[in-house]
């Protein structure tokens, strides 16, 4: 985390002040806001839809409960009048027309329709031609045994409901709920069906609600209530699975185009088998919802775009005043000292303009000061020069040290004692180098492992059988191309004889490998078979020689030879040191790849 932490702000410091300013923007209030509107949005939008399809969910109860209560109401007077006596009486009458008398007496039925204003009709089908057409009686004739609600009627017991359409004098279809049930006339063969419609007024009366549209549909799927009185005897228009004995659903529904918020449950009428369908639909549910969110999104994107036009005029006026400090640093740093005395404002930028001017003043200042000092230090060189000609014609020449030793070693081969001729040849070479290179900067990869292979043949006189070596380079390296800083590898070589050799008394082994591991990579590493050093040992010489000042103890050289690469090449250059106590040590030294065309 911490480290994309520091990416992100790597990219954000590479980009302008302007840029930055806008990135900041965009990721300390644009992100913030945008997170925080859309769980702002998606919770109003739960809460809403929550809102209204409870309150959706409180009307069609109070619809099912005016309803259940309606049908059981009207199932309980059927019950009454199918059981009646002096129905029977008229039912099974066989004297044409003695019956009108019982039937005026049964004026009772007006009274149930009086008294019940849920009641628009009460009517008795019967085939007995002997009943008088009387009020609430009709004759059962061809054309109403064919009907199907009559037929499921006598063929059955039980009671059930359904829609019944009814027209008035004009023509005009209305469609009921009716309750219909067969009445058993004892002591006879005729049959006769009770019908019971329920008011259409009376239900617009109880049912209708100012927020939502309700529509109700029985069994056959036909609607005989919609509060907007229309669709009377269609099918409902929002899909039902009439084949779930408890459909229910409450979400979004579609109708022309339009988006409504329903709830569409089932409700089982009082002791029969028929069902009906209550729709209460809310049409300015998503309306309400779109507006306020609307208005959300508004004061959303305000938010946004308001902080961003002051962002961006800040932004200008601030890179402008940048701008301007930033030419004028410019100019100075061209040497060009002519900076505006009134800069504007009263902040930072302010305090570093005038910061600007006095640092000018001082360079300025410096400049003449430097002049003058450097008159006088062209005076002392000069001096110098002339010192270091009178010390230099006193000192010893270079070449009268390299005959001598040429003459030495010419008088031992005269004399026949090579051994000691070669000697001094390897140490007259080694000397020559160090003193060719003393002051010199890089010298090539190939006289450097010259000029150790020399102290090793010198070392392997003196141990004999105890000292032995191999240079190997891996891969085609041309080692005339490659440049070292001189007198590197001596003293590495030399702490591996000193310490990792001198207590080994037989088959001791130096392998100095040459490599480029890495692209502008150079590794060499030089490994012994000593003695080594235990781990506390190896932890005091990693710790003196990360020190960046040296001290009078062993392995000096080491820590001499590391603070070498480091001052030279980099920190990230250097020395490590591996060793395991009995079994020797490897020093490796990375340096970076240094050139030249041979």
């Amino acid at each position: 985390m911490k480290k994309r932490r520091n990416r992100l702000w790597e990219r954000i410091s590479k980009r302008k002040i302007r840029q930055q300013l806008y990135m900041i923007y965009i990721i300390a209030v644009c992100f913030p806001i945008a997170i925080i509107g859309f769980f702002l949005l998606e919770n109003t939008s739960r809460l809403l839809t929550n809102y209204h399809q409870d309150l959706l969910i409180s009307d069609s109860m109070r619809v099912r409960t005016i309803l259940f209560e309606i049908t059981t109401q009207i199932y309980n007077i059927s019950e009454t009048i199918a059981f009646e006596d002096t129905l029977q009486q008229v039912l099974s009458s066989q004297e044409k027309g003695a019956e009108r008398g019982a039937a005026y007496s049964y004026a009772t039925l007006n009274n149930y329709i009086s008294s019940h204003a849920e009641i628009e009709d009460i009517i008795i089908y019967t085939d007995n031609v002997n009943a008088a057409k009387y009020m609430h009686f009709t004759y059962a004739d061809n054309g109403i045994q064919k009907q199907e609600w009559y037929q499921k009627a006598v063929g059955q017991a039980g009671t059930f409901w359904i829609p019944m359409e009814k027209k008035d004098q004009y023509g005009n279809s209305y469609w009921n709920l009716a309750l219909v049930r067969r009445i058993t006339v004892i002591g006879s063969d005729y049959q006769a069906v009770l019908v019971i419609m329920i008011s259409d007024n009376y239900l617009q009366t109880r049912l209708r609600s100012n927020e939502y549209r309700i529509t109700v549909s029985a069994d056959n799927r036909k609607i005989f209530y919609n509060s907007t009185r229309m669709d009377y005897g269609e099918t409902q228009p929002f899909y039902i699975d009439y084949a779930d004995e408890y459909y229910q659903y409450l979400g979004p529904v579609w109708e022309q185009a339009n988006k409504f918020l329903a709830n569409i449950s089932t409700l089982h009428l009082y002791q029969t088998d028929s069902k009906i369908y209550i729709a209460t639909i809310s049409e300015s549910a998503y309306g309400d919802m779109s507006v306020i969110i609307v208005t959300c999104l508004l004061i959303i994107l305000t938010a946004l775009i308001v902080p961003a036009i002051l962002i961006h005029f800040f932004t200008r006026y601030f890179t402008g005043r940048v701008n301007v400090l930033r030419d004028e640093m410019k100019k100075a740093s061209n040497e060009e000292y002519d900076i505006p005395d009134y800069f504007g404002g009263e902040d930072e930028l302010t305090e570093a303009f005038a910061d600007l001017q006095v640092m000018v003043q001082k360079i300025k200042e410096k400049d003449a000061k430097m002049y003058q000092a450097l008159l006088k230090e062209q005076q002392l060189l000069n001096e110098q020069q002339v010192m270091e000609m009178k010390m230099l014609a006193g000192q010893i020449n270079p070449h009268f040290l390299y005959n001598t030793l040429e003459s030495i070693r010419m008088k031992s081969l005269t004399s026949g004692n090579r051994e000691v001729a070669n000697a001094i040849k390897l140490l007259g070479k080694s000397m020559r180098y160090v003193l060719e290179n003393t002051g010199t900067s890089l010298v090539t990869l190939k006289k450097e492992l010259d000029y150790v292979e020399t102290y090793l043949q010198i070392q392997k006189i003196r141990f004999g059988d105890r000292v032995n070596y191999r240079i190997e380079v891996i891969g085609m390296l041309d080692l005339e191309k490659y440049l070292i800083l001189p007198l590197l590898l001596q003293p590495v070589v030399e702490n591996a004889i000193v310490h990792g050799l001198e207590q080994v008394s037989e088959n001791g082994r130096i392998d100095i490998c040459v490599d480029v591991p890495e692209k502008e990579m150079l590794q060499i590493s030089v490994s012994d078979n000593g003695c080594g050093m235990s781990g506390e040992e190896l932890e005091i010489l990693r710790i003196r020689m990360a020190q960046k000042t040296l001290d009078k103890t062993a392995s000096i050289g080491l820590c001499n030879t590391n603070q070498r690469i480091r001052l030279y090449y980099g920190e990230s250059y250097g020395m490590t040191i591996e060793s395991t106590q009995g079994k020797g040590t490897r020093i490796r030294l990375k340096i970076p790849v240094k050139c030249h065309d041979v």
